[in-house]
């Protein structure tokens, strides 16, 4: 061991993972700017509604077709808002999961994205 009680490692090594690590990092604010740009679509009901999510899990649109609205059933229009905001958040996760997993190699990094 050297000196202090820490086993020596070779400058060359260590340099190599500090630049991998900084290119990784690199890659990975490129990925997260690119998702910024990308979108996700999840129709419910038959395509009664219709809601597009950013790659940023922001939602950007909702579509709802004119037979989707029936007074005498409100909830029903509500639900499927619900499960249409639902399923685009959940695609737009998988979405940021699959562009940062190509990044980091499968990598589990907590509060990544």
């Amino acid at each position: 061991m050297a000196k202090g009680g820490f086993p020596r490692m070779p400058g060359g090594n260590m340099n190599n993972m500090i630049k991998q690590a900084q290119k990784m990092q690199q890659d990975m604010l490129r990925a997260q700017e690119e998702l910024e740009s990308k979108t996700v679509e999840a129709t419910v009901g038959g395509g009664s509604v219709k809601v597009e999510v950013s790659g940023k899990k922001e939602l950007v649109s909702i579509h709802i077709q004119p037979e989707a609205v029936d007074p005498e059933d409100v909830e029903m229009l509500e639900d499927l808002i619900l499960a249409a905001v639902n399923e685009g958040m959940r695609k737009a996760e998988e979405l940021a999961a699959s562009e940062m997993g190509k990044i980091t190699g499968g990598m589990n990094l907590p509060g990544l994205f």
